[in-house]
């Protein structure tokens, strides 16, 4: 299963760099630990398609085949290991969100920026974009105030459990608007 992983992931890295020619990169500011911003890395999964009035189209018009593959098997979440390797990110935490989120938090929901976010987490192994907002904000707190190292191997175990098998990563979450 882990060759079928790997073959899959270097076809599709074959196909973004021919599909795309050079732009296999996305960039988007998230929000890191303590409110600090900073970029993160993605492999592009989306067109930049937009209506007649110039607006992008809904994301799920927008992803291309090569995309959903991608995203299916959070093949497109690996250049994230940059963040972590420049100290943005940790393996383990709440994922990072955009900047516009942030007037929208309670003071509870705002508790995830207490630790750096993270490629994988407690919310993503229990049910990741299948959740509602609130179940993700409540699983990432209950991860801050109950993290430690058996919890992270485990949430390492059941992510790569998650990762061979199929998942929901071709749910697109609608964005958060501080009442979902």
């Amino acid at each position: 299963m882990l060759f079928l992983k790997i073959a899959i992931t270097l076809l599709v890295l074959g196909g973004l760099i021919y599909f795309y020619r050079r732009f296999i990169f996305f960039t988007q500011m998230r929000i890191g630990k303590n409110g600090k911003p900073f970029r993160i890395i993605k492999l592009r999964t989306m067109t930049q398609q937009k209506d007649s009035r110039g607006a992008l189209l809904p994301d799920s018009q927008r992803v291309t085949f090569i995309g959903s593959i991608l995203r299916k098997y959070s093949i497109d979440e690996l250049p994230q290991i940059i963040n972590i390797l420049r100290g943005e990110m940790n393996l383990i935490g709440p994922r990072p969100l955009p900047p516009e989120y942030l007037p929208l938090y309670t003071p509870t929901q705002a508790r995830r920026h207490e630790i750096k976010p993270g490629l994988t987490g407690w919310a993503q192994v229990n049910g990741r974009n299948a959740l509602s907002w609130q179940q993700k904000f409540e699983l990432d707190v209950w991860y801050i105030d109950n993290r430690s190292f058996w919890l992270d191997c485990q949430i390492i175990f059941l992510t790569f459990k998650k990762l061979l098998r199929q998942n929901d990563g071709d749910v697109i979450a609608e964005p958060f608007n501080g009442q979902n």
